[in-house]
């Protein structure tokens, strides 16, 4: 089978090509710097770019199944960056109906059960529907914190434990999520390819451990081997507090702000059926902080470890 993987050189599809191309799939990247793409990664890099639409009648050639793992939050103005995931989703529909592609896979972000989405999370379940309504029988795959080595919200946690002597943690520090391990998410996407139409649509993929944003915090100080004294905020002050945090950890605060704005309600699963329908045996939290923590070391050393 022809798959197209964008966001190639990304968490997700860097991890997600090589696995595609074992399962005997003929893998295809899409990336605006092709020499960004490691030798051997896939089988042919193609330039192009999703926002502008520049290359992307050549990439859908003959493709059956694109993976659509795109994201435009970093060094974007406030709000801007929802206008251009909108823009290039839609874009990239209409190269892939033209295609004559049978599905397109996204991997979005769970949305509040009580609350209204962040910008972050409305962009995403923007994104979906623009890309379910263009080809029938596509599915997107919902996750909240995804634990693995380069996971850019986990490398964010890790980071400010790392560096931080004391936590202080706002008012979201109370609210759950269900994080879910990297290779639970790789297992999910993989099997897209040919799951049967049946399972076309919007699934929520989630971890078994539900827990409050402080504890998860604290489990990752645990497996770090630190200890890290918190002070508990009465506010969010997401705004001023982003910018901070994402000096400390070295990120974007493009990309920090709207994700710490995605912490200020529950961020957990409709339900628990995504495991089942698609035959993955989900990892525990602990098991899968250990496996993420473990692959950083190989290569970069976590001075708090």
């Amino acid at each position: 089978m022809q798959t197209l993987v964008t966001g190639v050189t990304g968490f997700a599809g860097a991890a997600l090509a090589p696995r595609l191309r074992r399962d005997g799939h003929a893998v295809r990247g899409l990336s605006r710097e092709p020499g960004r793409v490691p030798a051997g990664l896939v089988d042919e890099v193609v330039r192009g770019d999703a926002v502008g639409g520049s290359g992307l009648a050549e990439a859908l050639d003959g493709v059956e199944v694109a993976y659509y793992l795109i994201h435009s939050m970093e060094g974007a103005a406030d709000g801007a960056f929802a206008d251009d995931e909108r823009r290039a989703a839609e874009r990239f529909a209409e190269a892939a109906v033209a295609a004559g592609v049978r599905r397109i896979v996204y991997l979005g972000g769970l949305l509040p059960r009580d609350g209204r989405p962040s910008r972050h999370l409305a962009s995403r379940v923007a994104v979906e529907e623009v890309l379910l309504d263009a080809v029938p029988g596509s599915i997107a795959l919902r996750a909240s914190i995804v634990i693995g080595a380069r996971s850019r919200s986990f490398r964010f946690l890790v980071r400010l434990i790392e560096r931080l002597p004391v936590l202080a943690l706002p008012a979201w520090r109370d609210n759950r999520t269900a994080p879910v391990d990297g290779r639970d998410v790789l297992e999910f996407l993989a099997r897209s390819a040919t799951a049967p139409a049946s399972l076309g649509g919007s699934w929520d993929i989630a971890g078994p451990d539900v827990l409050s944003y402080a504890d998860l915090i604290e489990r990752i100080a645990d497996r770090m081997h630190v200890s890290r004294r918190s002070v508990s905020l009465g506010v969010n002050l997401t705004p001023l507090a982003s910018v901070v945090a994402a000096a400390v950890a070295g990120e974007d605060a493009g990309l920090i702000g709207p994700l710490m704005e995605s912490l200020e309600h529950d961020l957990l699963p409709r339900d628990d059926a995504a495991a089942a329908a698609f035959g993955v045996r989900l990892h525990r939290l602990d098991a899968a902080l250990e496996r993420a923590l473990r692959e950083w070391e190989r290569d970069e050393e976590l001075a708090a470890r």
